[in-house]
C-alpha cells in the first residue's frame, strides 16, 4: 500500500466517522415528531432516497476490492435509514405515508431489484462494476438533491423551521471527506458525487442563515385598552383672532344682553311697587 493508500485509509476512516454522525444527525428531527405525534411539514424522501443509495454502494462494494469502509458506513446507514423511514410511516398522516411506501416500492423493491437482475444477468467481470458504480453516482447525486424540496420550502416560506441543518453540515463535511478517499483511490464513481453534494450543502447553509433571523424576532404582543373618550385640550393651540365684524357682533349681542336685563328688573320694580300700594290700601280700609 503506496502514500496514497494510507491516506485513502485515513479519509475512508473520517468519512466513516463523519458519515456515521451525519446518520445520526437526523435524531432531533425524529425526536421532535415523537413528541409532537406528527410529521408535519417534514418530508420522507431524503430518508427513502438515502436507504436505497447505501444499499446500491453495498452492492457495488462487493463487486470491488479494496472497499471495506464503503460496506461497513453503508451497512449502518442501512439499519438506521430503515428505522427513520418505519418512523415516518408510523407517525405520517395517511396521504405522506401513501406516497413515502409507493416511493419504497419504485426504488428499494422495484429499482433495487432490478438493478440486481439486470447487472447479474447481463453484464460480466469489470463491466458490472462499471455499470453499477454509474449507477450509484448518479443516486448518489439524488441523496445531495433530495433536499432541495426542503430548499424551495424555507425559500417560499421565508422559514427554516423545517431544514433539517444539522444534516447540512455533516453532509457538506462527508462530502469532503469522501471526494478525497475516491479521489486517493481513482475511483471518479466516489469522487464526483461529493463535488456537488459539497456545493448544495453550502447553499442550504447560506439559506439558513438568511432566514434563521427572521424565525427568531420576538413577537411583540399588544393589548389595547378601550377607555372613556377624554377630550385633551392642547395649551400650545392659539385662539383665533376676530375680525372687526365679528367684534362688533360681539358688542351688540352685549348691549342687548344688559338692556334686556336692565328691562326686566324695572318691571320687576314697578311690579313690586304696585302689590306694596295694594298692600297699603288693604290695611287702611281695615
Amino acid at each position: 500500500m503506496g502514500i496514497s493508500g494510507h491516506w485513502a485509509f485515513v479519509f475512508g476512516v473520517l468519512g466513516n466517522i463523519i458519515s456515521f454522525i451525519v446518520f445520526l444527525s437526523p435524531i432531533p428531527t425524529f425526536n421532535k415528531i415523537y413528541k409532537k405525534k406528527s410529521t408535519e411539514g417534514y418530508q420522507s424522501i431524503p430518508y427513502v432516497i438515502a436507504l436505497f443509495s447505501c444499499m446500491l454502494w453495498i452492492y457495488y462494494a462487493f463487486l470491488k476490492t479494496n472497499t471495506t469502509l464503503l460496506i461497513t458506513i453503508n451497512s449502518f446507514g442501512m439499519l438506521i435509514e430503515t428505522i427513520y423511514v418505519g418512523l415516518f410511516l408510523y407517525y405520517a398522516p395517511k396521504k405522506a405515508r401513501v406516497n413515502t411506501v409507493k416511493m419504497l416500492l419504485l426504488t428499494v423493491v422495484g429499482g433495487f431489484g432490478a438493478i440486481i437482475v439486470v447487472t447479474q444477468f447481463v453484464f460480466k467481470g469489470a463491466v458490472r462494476g462499471q455499470i453499477v458504480g454509474w449507477i450509484c453516482l448518479i443516486f448518489s447525486l439524488c441523496v445531495f438533491v433530495a433536499p432541495l424540496g426542503i430548499v424551495r420550502q424555507v425559500i417560499k416560506t421565508k422559514s427554516v423551521e423545517y431544514m433539517p441543518i444539522l444534516l447540512s453540515v455533516f453532509l457538506t463535511i462527508s462530502a469532503v471527506m469522501w471526494f478525497f478517499y475516491g479521489l486517493l483511490l481513482k475511483d471518479l464513481n466516489i469522487a464526483a458525487p461529493n463535488i456537488l453534494g459539497f456545493i448544495f450543502g453550502i447553499l442550504q447553509m447560506i439559506l439558513y442563515a438568511m432566514y434563521r433571523k427572521k424565525d427568531n424576532k420576538p413577537i411583540v404582543n399588544v393589548n389595547v385598552e378601550v377607555q372613556n373618550p377624554v377630550i385633551i385640550l392642547d395649551d400650545n393651540k392659539k385662539i383665533p383672532e376676530l375680525t372687526e365684524e365679528q367684534i362688533i357682533d360681539i358688542v351688540k349681542l352685549g348691549k342687548l344682553v344688559c338692556s334686556g336685563k336692565i328691562q326686566m328688573a324695572s318691571t320687576l320694580n314697578q311690579n313690586a311697587a304696585k302689590e306694596v300700594k295694594l298692600t297699603n290700601l288693604q290695611t287702611e280700609e281695615a
